[in-house]
């Protein structure tokens, strides 16, 4: 029996850039297999006048809506004309921020856009981001120690993805291919700073990614030893000798997302503290 998906409408209406609704609209619709949201993201809705245009398109094409705006007047026009579309409406901060109300004994702030303040934390993240992307695959061995997080690792193991998620959370991290025969830069062996971690997987995965890539222009390049498997276990066998040589931990990104494989990395972080 052929299975058919169920469309709707996931309307995402917020003040600021809409990455928080984005993020909660997209981790409960990955909930429900038979069904697809088909996004309408609004950014940036501070007036009346956007948010009737918005409304607007709402009724022209009725679903879900979820909302973070912080200005009451706003969300209580929203909420009284989507019940009087019959569309259910879930301001997705209200609940977290009246939880630290009570807990904190005072009330917030309902500033639009607060997260994105140009704060010390701010510039600590667009830091990591340069130094990530100055020392992707290699590059600029000598900073090594100036990393938080090395990541070590055979080709396509989703090493400069995974440094960059950790760049966005502020975690300076350099990324060093593995390959066989080829000594590891001095100033890795002798960095005390970073935790370094090595990154696997299995063979087939490593494999099927490699066949999407395309290098056949490189000079000297050999697309059936790239891909192929027994080759890669030689690799992967390799990468594992150097890895427990220095007692640096393995993850297996196999069958992990970028985001579990940093969450993974950064609980290593704070257990190796």
């Amino acid at each position: 029996m052929e299975n058919r998906k169920n469309f709707f409408h996931l309307h995402l209406i917020s003040d600021s850039t809409g990455e928080t609704l984005i993020s909660a609209g997209r981790a409960a619709s990955a909930q429900f297999h038979s069904s697809v949201a088909i996004e309408h993201v609004y950014p940036l809705i501070r007036n009346k006048r956007q948010l009737t245009a918005v409304l607007e398109a709402i009724d022209q094409e009725p679903g879900i809506v979820l909302y973070t705006i912080v200005d009451r007047e706003l969300a209580d026009l929203l909420e009284s004309r989507c019940r009087e579309m019959g569309l259910p409406t879930v301001n997705v901060l209200e609940p977290v921020m009246a939880i630290f109300q009570t807990y904190l004994g005072a009330p917030s702030r309902r500033r639009v856009g607060a997260q994105h303040a140009l704060t010390a934390e701010y510039f600590a993240r667009i830091e990591a981001l340069n130094f990530t992307m100055d020392h992707d695959d290699g590059q600029l061995p000598g900073d090594y120690d100036e990393a938080d997080v090395v990541l070590v690792g055979i080709s396509r193991t989703s090493k400069t993805p995974t440094s960059i998620y950790l760049a966005n959370r502020g975690i300076k991290t350099a990324n060093v291919p593995i390959v066989c025969g080829v000594p590891l830069p001095e100033s890795l062996l002798s960095a005390t700073k970073p935790l370094i971690v090595g990154l696997i997987a299995t063979s087939d995965r490593i494999s099927q990614v490699r066949g999407n890539r395309e290098l056949g222009t490189t000079s000297g390049f050999d697309q059936r030893d790239y891909t192929d498997r027994a080759s890669i276990a030689e690799e992967l066998k390799y990468a594992r000798l150097l890895c427990a040589r220095h007692n640096w931990p393995l993850i297996d990104v196999t069958r992990r997302s970028i985001e579990e494989t940093a969450a993974a990395i950064v609980a290593l972080k704070v257990k190796l503290r």
